[in-house]
């Protein structure tokens, strides 16, 4: 293709899914989906590979980029149909993340699918939040293998129902799944328009120029690194359930612009939830190569062809059902990613950033009963410092992109109160660029409630790169007496919970710090 169509193509598939994207969040009704954008919409070929995506959730997107073949050769699809999911091991992150598939038919020939996923705050589990520190998939919540919740466009209101009623709150479960019908409704408009306009035989050459582009952008990127093997490795602090120091290690070979990203070494499956389905370890991979390519890299199947993986089925990053995942998708992913990095920074010094928080903070709550409902949330903390960037406070890093729910949001949904909400100064690692700051939320609870939390970095620090130092791990409380790290638990009204998450690794030595050792600052271990 002409240089100039090509990057009008990958412009028009990609405003596809931001379209999604926007239709979605205004039709939603939870908090989680409107406020915090906890959603992510992408464009497929007839084959299932990723075209186009919006800058949504990274673990979302990867995840559906590395599965979406498999689900498509699972079903027979009519136009009409959509089919929905949310099985971690058939290429979904966890429960609570539920994906919506439609084909689009041109000609009487299936040209591709659109899809998107949200995170459902309640999925059905005992615990309201659905984020359980869970044994096994089953106590996570409702488990939906590959359904038809539409056929010939005809929605099957029994399906959507039966999954409704086993929610904590219907009205928002029932909302949310017509926002993403709505969504796959609107993706199948565009995405017809541009078939049309541009002729099957005309998309179909376009897609395979973009993937063949993509490829091309890839392959010249990682030829920066250069040719050689560069391991690390790290731990998660525990599974909640009495296994401490759960080690991932990595290498990474990387010759002539191509890597193999090796997994071998880390431990096995756990009895907690920290386990990744393969697909979720493939999300976290991804997106870290994809942060060495240039801004322009179509985000399609092609740019992840020079990358492959390997981990042992059964292990951490490859569990096995029925493994417990529910914080696999949200902890262990962060994790893989700061294993990658810390191997890259061997390699690419001036291009790779300290740890970052290493944590997405999960915080679920809510109550049954008369009354039930049920909320969660994931919370910022500092970004770590690199050469050139970095160093941002009380964000979302790495695998998540959401929002914060926004206090007047929560307090009016919810009977809950936050007390304070503030940056937590002086979380962040020293260094010539120090490390960003965690923040600090504390909510009160006006009624009697549960809440769960599964977080990380509350025992081993984000580390520091070129000398610079830790940032400072993260720490729970009630009523100020300390929480561990995952904790399910019970609050009476007016009790407090307050959460001071991690703060980012600083980038280089300390202008005033005249040592020798340009290392990591920390005890992980690099060679």
């Amino acid at each position: 293709m002409d240089p100039v169509e090509l990057s009008l193509f990958a412009s028009r598939i990609r405003a596809v899914c931001d379209e999604m994207g926007a239709q979605l969040q205004r039709a939603a009704f939870s908090p989680n989906v409107r406020d915090r954008l906890d959603f992510s919409c992408a464009v497929f070929d007839a084959q299932g590979a990723l075209c186009a995506q919006a800058a949504h959730i990274p673990v979302h997107l990867g995840s559906m980029a590395y599965a979406m073949t498999d689900i498509v050769r699972m079903l027979e699809w009519a136009p009409g149909d959509m089919v929905m999911l949310n099985d971690p091991f058939l290429g979904g992150t966890h429960l609570p993340d539920v994906t919506m598939v439609a084909p689009l038919f041109e000609a009487g020939r299936l040209m591709g699918f659109v899809a998107n996923r949200a995170h459902h705050a309640d999925i059905g589990a005992e615990t309201p939040g659905s984020m359980p520190v869970s044994r096994s998939l089953a106590e996570e919540g409702i488990l939906i293998p590959p359904t038809h919740v539409a056929r010939q466009g005809q929605v099957l209101d029994e399906v959507l129902e039966a999954v409704t009623r086993a929610t904590r709150n219907p009205r928002d479960a029932a909302g949310d799944f017509a926002a993403q019908l709505a969504a796959n409704r609107r993706g199948l408009e565009r995405l017809s328009a541009l078939v049309r306009a541009m002729g099957v035989a005309g998309y179909g050459r376009a897609l395979e120029a973009l993937q063949d582009y993509g490829e091309r952008l890839a392959l010249h990127a990682l030829a920066r690194i250069p040719d050689g093997a560069y391991r690390f490795e790290d731990v998660l602090d525990d599974d909640g359930l009495g296994h401490a120091d759960i080690p991932i290690r990595v290498c990474v070979r990387a010759e002539a612009g191509r890597v193999e990203v090796d997994f071998t070494g880390t431990a096995s499956q756990v009895a907690g939830n920290l386990n990744c389905p393969l697909s979720v370890t493939a999300a976290g991979v991804y997106y870290v190569f994809r942060c060495l390519m240039p801004a322009q890299t179509p985000a399609c199947a092609g740019s992840f062809r020079p990358i492959t993986l390997r981990a042992a089925p059964g292990s951490l990053l490859h569990a096995r059902r029925p493994a417990a995942v529910a914080a696999g998708n949200v902890e262990t992913s962060t994790r893989v990613v700061d294993v990658l990095l810390g191997a890259l920074a061997q390699a690419l010094p001036e291009a790779i950033p300290a740890a970052s928080h290493g944590s997405m903070n999960n915080v679920a709550m809510g109550a049954s009963g008369d009354a039930p409902w049920g909320y969660y949330e994931t919370l910022g903390g500092g970004m770590g410092a690199g050469p050139r960037g970095g160093s941002w406070s009380g964000v979302q890093t790495h695998m998540t992109n959401t929002r914060n729910t926004p206090v007047e949001v929560l307090e009016l949904r919810h009977p809950l109160r936050i007390r304070r909400y503030a940056l937590r100064r002086g979380s962040g690692g020293a260094g010539r660029r120090p490390g960003g700051d965690g923040l600090v939320r504390e909510y009160e609870f006006l009624e009697a409630a549960e809440f769960t939390l599964l977080t990380e970095r509350r025992r081993h620090a984000p580390w520091g790169l070129a000398g610079g130092a830790p940032g400072r791990p993260g720490a729970n409380f009630l009523n100020d007496r300390p929480l561990p790290g995952k904790v399910h638990g019970r609050v009476r009204p007016g009790d407090r919970l307050r959460i001071e998450t991690p703060g980012g690794g600083g980038w280089g030595r300390p202008p005033a710090d005249d040592g020798d050792d340009p290392g990591m600052n920390d005890d992980r271990g690099m060679s």
